[in-house]
């Protein structure tokens, strides 16, 4: 696929990771790393276009089914598929249903766009993370075939040591700070073939970590307000996307207002 190019337009598909969690902005939206790049983007090009279908809570069946068609009708420059991370959180998790779905996506967007970027996502290092770090990996290995197959880019967030530093995870210990969407924004901006603006795999600063007492706090105020939120969901078969709109349906002009999200800070 084209890279180094003048990229016109760029949609984004997937889930809470695309959304922009947890870059959150004084007016309560989400801003994240697809809107950090449209903005980049469209300081090159007059009248580029974005649209942003992704939908916090989606596993990737739902992405294929409410998201794919209307980004392929949109045929932009550029598309993005980041999902399946979501279902392999999930118990009970089907890894070879999660491929098909994955596999259907992928065939049907790359030959909607001139670059389909796909994406090893970031992990966060912990305890919690290694139970389903083999699922994760299942996954990410299937996301390099179908990039192989199809012709399509891999951001190898994964790979990113600096990414699993918890000082770029949010209190919900499920999505990037707005440093860690910074850094992913620069990370799809190189692999498109643009000059590169900073390191965005640097290391962060060195420092002291918490304490086991400021350790045990932050335990029990992320099982108070975000686990316990989640297995609630969970067990009733809910989820934080039910009924929300994509952040910005229509492939518009960047800076248009009209698509902003719903200010709301809810997390997964």
């Amino acid at each position: 696929m084209e890279t180094d190019a003048r990229y016109t337009s760029f949609v984004a598909v997937g889930d809470s990771f695309t959304e922009g969690m947890s870059d959150l902005l004084p007016d309560g939206t989400y801003r994240g790393w697809a809107d950090l790049l449209a903005a980049r983007l469209a300081a090159r090009t007059p009248g580029f276009r974005y649209a942003n279908l992704a939908v916090r809570g989606k596993l990737i069946a739902q992405i294929v089914a409410e998201q794919v068609d209307l980004a392929t009708a949109m045929r932009p420059d550029v598309i993005s598929l980041v999902g399946g991370l979501n279902d392999t959180l999930r118990p009970g998790c089907d890894l070879g249903r999660i491929r098909a779905s994955l596999e259907e996506a992928v065939e049907r967007l790359a030959p909607a766009c001139r670059t389909l970027v796909l994406m090893r996502s970031p992990g966060r290092r912990g305890p919690v993370m290694e139970r389903f770090r083999p699922r994760m990996e299942g996954l990410f290995s299937y996301v390099d075939e179908l990039a192989a197959r199809h012709g399509a880019l891999v951001v190898d967030l994964y790979g990113a040591e600096v990414l699993g530093d918890q000082r770029l995870w949010d209190v919900d210990r499920l999505h990037l700070t707005a440093e860690g969407h910074r850094r992913v924004a620069e990370a799809v901006w190189q692999a498109l073939g643009l000059p590169a603006e900073e390191d965005w795999r640097a290391p962060l600063p060195s420092h002291v970590p918490p304490g086991w007492m400021a350790r045990r706090i932050g335990d029990a105020r992320f099982a108070r307000e975000h686990l316990g939120p989640w297995i609630g969901r969970r067990l009733t078969g809910r989820s934080s996307g039910d009924g929300r709109p994509a952040k910005r349906p229509e492939l518009l002009p960047y800076g248009e207002p009209a698509d902003r999200a719903v200010p709301d800070p809810g997390h997964l």
